[in-house]
C-alpha cells in the first residue's frame, strides 16, 4: 500500500526522492509569495523541466535541498524565478494597441514634447524587448528626421522584467530578421539596420530605454508619474486578487488622464474599475480625480 501510495503521488516519470509533489508545493508557495505566479498543480512538470538544470549546477541533488536552498539564497532564488519566467513575447504583439497609440495618444504626447512638458512610458514586464521596441519606434514614426526631432525632447521609456537574461537580450537590441516582419515597413527601414540574418535596433531608439530589473510585487523606486503604460499579458500568471492589487498601483503611478494597456485577455476589475474609463480594446484612461 506504501509503494501504491508514493506512485499516486509521485510526478510521473520522476523518482519521488528526487522530485515529489511537496516540492513543487514548496516551489510554488515561494514563486507565489516573492512574484505573484500562480503555479497550477499541472505545472509541475514544467516548474522540474525549468529548475533541473539549477539543482544539478548548485549540487543540491534533489528538489528538497534545491527549495532550502532557496530560502536560504537571495541570489539563487533571483536565478530561480527568472528560470520560472515565461518570456514569449513577439514584436508588434496585439497591434491594435500600437495602432490607438499611434492614432490616439501619440500626437497628445508630441504636443506635449513641444511644449516641454516631460513625457515618461513604461513597459512593465518588458520581457527581451519587442514590446518597448514596438512602442518606441511607434512614436518616432515613419519620418525619420521628424523622429529624431521627437527623440530630442524630453521623453524617456523605462523597461522592466524580473528576468536578467531577458533584460540582457533587450538591451543587445539584435534580434532575427524575421521577427520583425510584423512590423510595418515603414518603421523597420527608420528604425532598424539589417546585417545578414540579423536586424539592430537603431542607435536613436535605443537611447530612449532604460532597461531595468524590477519586480512588479515589491516596491517600485520610480517617483515620477508616467503617460502611458504598458503591461500585457503578464497578469494573466497572477491570481484576481494579486491583479487587482497591481492595477490600482499601474493606475496610481499614472499621470491623471494617463493610458494603461494590458493584454487582450485581461481586465480591469475590482475597486479600479471606477478609476479608469474604456477608450479602446483593453485600453483605460485614469479618469481625472
Amino acid at each position: 500500500m506504501k509503494h501504491a501510495l508514493v506512485q499516486k503521488d509521485a510526478v510521473p516519470g520522476i523518482s519521488p526522492e528526487i522530485y515529489s509533489p511537496r516540492d513543487f508545493a514548496a516551489v510554488s508557495e515561494i514563486v507565489y509569495s516573492r512574484v505573484g505566479i500562480v503555479l497550477a498543480e499541472g505545472k509541475a512538470l514544467l516548474v522540474y523541466s525549468r529548475l533541473a538544470p539549477r539543482v544539478r549546477e548548485t549540487g543540491a541533488v534533489t528538489f528538497a535541498n534545491y527549495v532550502e536552498l532557496l530560502r536560504d539564497d537571495e541570489v539563487e532564488l533571483n536565478r530561480a524565478l527568472a528560470s520560472l519566467t515565461t518570456n514569449h513575447t513577439f514584436f508588434y504583439r496585439e497591434a491594435h494597441h500600437f495602432e490607438h497609440f499611434e492614432e490616439h495618444t501619440r500626437p497628445n504626447l508630441i504636443a506635449n514634447l513641444n511644449r516641454r512638458v516631460p513625457v515618461r512610458m513604461w513597459s512593465a514586464g518588458c520581457s527581451s524587448g519587442e514590446e518597448v521596441y514596438s512602442l518606441i519606434m511607434t512614436m518616432l514614426g515613419t519620418d525619420r528626421i521628424a523622429g529624431q526631432s521627437i527623440a530630442r525632447g524630453d521623453l524617456k521609456v523605462l523597461a522592466s522584467d524580473i528576468a536578467p537574461h531577458a533584460l540582457a537580450k533587450a538591451e543587445a537590441a539584435v534580434y532575427e530578421a524575421k521577427d520583425l516582419k510584423p512590423v510595418p515597413n515603414e518603421l523597420r527601414e527608420a528604425w532598424t539596420s539589417k546585417a545578414g540574418d540579423e536586424v539592430t535596433i537603431s542607435p536613436v531608439a535605443r537611447s530612449l530605454v532604460r532597461f531595468r530589473s524590477l519586480n512588479l510585487l515589491g516596491d517600485w523606486p520610480m517617483a515620477g508619474k508616467f503617460d502611458v503604460i504598458f503591461c500585457r499579458n503578464v497578469m494573466i500568471y497572477f491570481d484576481q486578487p494579486t491583479k487587482e492589487r497591481l492595477i490600482s498601483r499601474f493606475l496610481d503611478a499614472l499621470k491623471p488622464d494617463g493610458l494603461l494597456y494590458i493584454g487582450h485577455s485581461e481586465r480591469v476589475t475590482g475597486p479600479a474599475a471606477d478609476r479608469v474609463q474604456l477608450v479602446g480594446p483593453t485600453v483605460y484612461r485614469r479618469r481625472l480625480p
